[in-house]
């Protein structure tokens, strides 16, 4: 068995499937020459992802499409038409809260950022099959987008590919966004208002002391205000969960991150007398991003921690 890994670098020679548009680079490539792949066939729900275990050859590229505003519909759309009309079923397809939003990503094999970027909040993925001969082909796309740019996962899991039939290329025109200028930034919802519509809110407020996990002293509003409508829906569990920005190892920021989400877990429990039963503690590290990781601003904005609606009821 053979594993060859390659990060940041151009346009590879290696063959895949699909044509990608002018502007796109591949960011990163992983192949393992015979392996298996769980390819989710379902949406995350009741604890499981429904997925089929796939063997072959598996090959999982991240593009990367430098435009500003573009839509994740647009960036998925003439992919998935090159997959039907190469004779590829679409087995599954879905758009983050309708594919299981936090717990799918979680459960879905992604390349780590900054090389693949998943935004929480927006992604499609689609899984597709093709057989010849009675034997399975399978491919994936999960994409995603942040401010500047898409992104895009390709996995394809076979028998190894013809190169000489199918390559990847970018000689597709370059894509743009369908809405330029970009829309302006649209002022955050109220708590309550952000936790019934979009399932998850940033506690913008919370401090915590410098080179510590230990959240800071003092009363900090939007803690109360979470507080008040955890108790008002005894029904509901909810995770908090810690974010950082990229400095440092993923191991260390994902248990910084997890302590200091902890550290407010337990401020709600032992202040505000939440029910310690409806509410959890979750690191996600750097891997997360809502600004980019190269300026102190953009830092700063990764470095959060947020309420997430766990409830599936």
């Amino acid at each position: 068995m053979a594993i060859a890994c390659v990060a940041l670098m151009p346009m590879a020679t290696m063959a895949a499937l699909l044509d990608f548009p002018g502007n796109a680079v591949l960011a990163g490539e992983k192949i393992n020459e015979r392996g298996s792949y769980k390819v989710p066939v379902g949406a995350w729900q009741n604890g499981e992802l429904p997925s089929v275990k796939a063997e072959g050859e598996v090959m999982q590229q991240a593009w990367k499409i430098t435009a500003t505003g573009l839509t994740t519909l647009q960036i998925l759309d003439p992919l998935k038409k090159q997959l039907t009309d190469d004779g590829f079923k679409v087995v599954f397809e879905c758009a983050t809260d309708a594919c299981g939003g936090f717990d799918f990503r979680f459960e879905t094999d992604v390349i780590p950022e900054p090389v693949m970027h998943v935004d929480l909040g927006d992604f499609r993925f689609l899984s597709a099959e093709r057989k010849t001969d009675d034997t399975p082909e399978y491919v994936t796309l999960l994409v995603s987008r942040s401010q500047n740019a898409g992104f895009v996962q390709l996995v394809r899991v076979g028998e190894p590919t013809d190169e000489t039939a199918l390559v990847t290329t970018t000689t597709s025109p370059a894509l743009i966004s369908i809405s330029e200028p970009p829309p302006a930034e649209q002022p955050a919802l109220p708590l309550e208002q952000a936790l019934k519509e979009k399932g998850h809110y940033i506690l913008e407020d919370l401090v915590f002391q410098t080179g510590s996990s230990d959240l800071g002293v003092g009363d900090f509003a939007s803690l109360a205000a979470l507080a008040d409508y955890i108790k008002a829906h005894p029904d509901r569990t909810f995770a908090l969960v810690g974010h950082t920005d990229a400095e440092g190892s993923l191991a260390g920021n994902i248990a910084l991150s997890k302590k200091r989400a902890a550290s407010v877990v337990r401020r709600l429990i032992n202040d505000y007398g939440v029910d310690k039963k409806q509410i959890s503690a979750e690191g996600n590290g750097f891997l997360s991003p809502r600004a980019t990781n190269m300026t102190e601003d953009g830092r700063a904005q990764n470095r959060r921690v947020e309420v997430i609606d766990t409830s599936t009821r």
